[in-house]
């Protein structure tokens, strides 16, 4: 079948929307197409402020809900659009919709972009809200994209480490020959949250991001305050675990720009961005067993400024994006919702309670019936 899959990430830039036909009893997810639709600039400093933790009432959450999801509902047509492929040929929506509050450990966890505008907007049945039930079984909720790397990209022969670097940085580990037992995976701290919060404090908000990674690449690291970063608490922290901006947004920020006031704008930068690329090697020297090979994916793979970091804290380590096999880096995490979609529509569980720490494997995601609901009963029966 047909199937749409939507991440908006934590960089809050947009939405991802990609295109896959997926079918078969291990399911092959065969790549169709993605693009990226921006935020506009007021929805993406109302979803700063929300996901920063200002004051928001019911109503103005009900309101940003309905907006992201009219924003989803937009990726969808748009991308059927730009495919021409027909609405009515898609069977399914998988939407990540966009996080605004993640507390595992206090047993929540909030995404918005109500399903409900999607599947009707749309006519597709949509599917939604995959963390909760994970956390719910006392998982973290986070990260879910593993058991897709696995499914994708498990070699004969190769251990391999698939990289997301969105907003927070992801890692899954995946065994020579793609043995589900042994899959291993966990937020590996910040992926361009840090560096986009820099950028957008020294400029004053006019710049979102460090875009190609000139700033950085202008820039020398500023070695002690580098070492201080480094001592955050939760990079030390074992798997399974999860984090956000609740430990890696504005206040790490603040804090960090306050300590290189003096420093030149551009050494700032280069420190942000040797902090993640740091951040994500000792992950991988402490928590992770053998690699052969890192695919990089997300959008931290389009910054040269930060890969080249990593390859420099991870030296002799193989390097490529997932783009080199067939799928686009941005939109990976995409096509991984696009997969959970049909999984829940099935009643298949994509869970891996030994990456989230959860009590059992559950179905993820709650179902949104559109007028394609009817069709997707016949074809899974």
């Amino acid at each position: 079948m047909l199937v749409i899959g939507l991440m908006a990430g934590t960089s809050l830039d947009g939405v991802d929307a990609a295109l896959a036909e997926i079918g078969g009893r291990r399911p092959r997810v065969r790549p169709l197409g993605a693009r990226t639709w921006p935020y506009p600039a007021p929805l993406r400093r109302a979803l700063l402020a929300a996901a920063e933790g200002a004051p928001l009432d019911a109503g103005g959450l009900a309101r940003l809900d309905r907006a992201v999801g009219e924003r989803l509902a937009r990726a969808v047509l748009g991308l059927c659009r730009a495919l021409r492929v027909s609405p009515t040929r898609v069977a399914l929506v998988g939407s990540h919709g966009q996080t605004v509050h993640h507390a595992p450990r206090e047993g929540c966890t909030l995404q918005i972009g109500n399903p409900a505008v999607i599947a009707v907007r749309t006519g597709i049945t949509t599917v939604a809200d995959f963390r909760a039930a994970d956390v719910a079984a006392g998982g973290e909720g986070a990260p879910l994209v593993p058991f897709a790397h696995r499914l994708l990209f498990a070699h004969p022969r190769r251990a391999r480490a698939v990289q997301n670097l969105g907003g927070i940085g992801n890692v899954t580990w995946v065994s020579p020959g793609g043995a589900a037992g042994r899959v291993c995976a966990f937020d590996t701290g910040p992926g361009n949250m840090v560096i986009d919060g820099v950028v957008r404090g020294l400029s004053g908000g006019r710049r979102w991001m460090d875009r190609d990674g000139r700033l950085a690449r202008a820039g020398q690291v500023d070695e002690r305050l580098l070492a201080r970063l480094l001592e955050h608490p939760f990079l030390r922290r074992r798997p399974p675990k999860s984090t956000g901006r609740e430990e890696f947004g504005a206040p790490l920020v603040a804090r960090l720009l306050r300590a290189a006031r003096r420093l030149p704008p551009a050494d700032v930068v280069a420190t942000a961005t040797a902090f993640t690329a740091r951040a994500t090697a000792d992950a991988y020297r402490r928590f992770l067993p053998r690699v052969d090979e890192v695919l990089l994916a997300g959008g931290g793979s389009r910054n040269p400024a930060l890969v080249e970091a990593f390859a420099r804290a991870l030296p002799r380590m193989r390097l490529t994006t997932v783009d080199r096999l067939g799928f686009d880096a941005e939109a990976l995490e995409a096509y991984a919702f696009a997969l959970f979609a049909w999984a829940a529509a099935l009643g298949r569980s994509v869970a891996l309670p030994r990456v989230t720490g959860a009590r059992q494997a559950c179905v993820l995601g709650q179902i949104v019936p559109g007028r394609s609901y009817r069709r997707l009963v016949l074809e899974a029966d």
